[in-house]
């Protein structure tokens, strides 16, 4: 599921993405594992998302993914990304907590 993302195309949910391996035992006739896929959703669920998806900056990302009968079914959720001076910052705070553990550790 890592880089896997979802959009809203024509009124449809598709996700990108995301890695689903090819049966096999399969043949030539597998399909390609990282095609888009088209999830179920009913119309007021679409328009929904869109709602919230429109707002800058907002995307829609898979959350978990689990087996319910003969279906595969997937959690998604809002999510946004983070400014440059975030990820300075977090980049940052991680170099000091491996600095302070490698002085503890000799």
């Amino acid at each position: 599921m890592k880089d896997s993302y979802a959009s809203i195309k024509n009124g449809e949910l598709y996700i990108h993405n995301l890695h689903i391996s090819p049966y096999e035992f399969g043949n030539i006739y597998n399909k390609d594992p990282l095609r888009d896929r088209k999830l179920l959703a009913n119309k007021r669920e679409i328009n929904k998302l869109v709602g919230l998806i429109k707002q800058k900056g907002y995307s829609l990302i898979p959350i978990s993914m689990y087996f319910k009968g003969n279906y595969i079914k997937i959690e998604l959720g809002i999510g946004k990304g983070k400014k440059l001076y975030d990820k300075r910052r977090d980049i940052a705070k991680k170099e000091a907590e491996i600095r302070i553990r490698r002085t503890l550790k000799n």
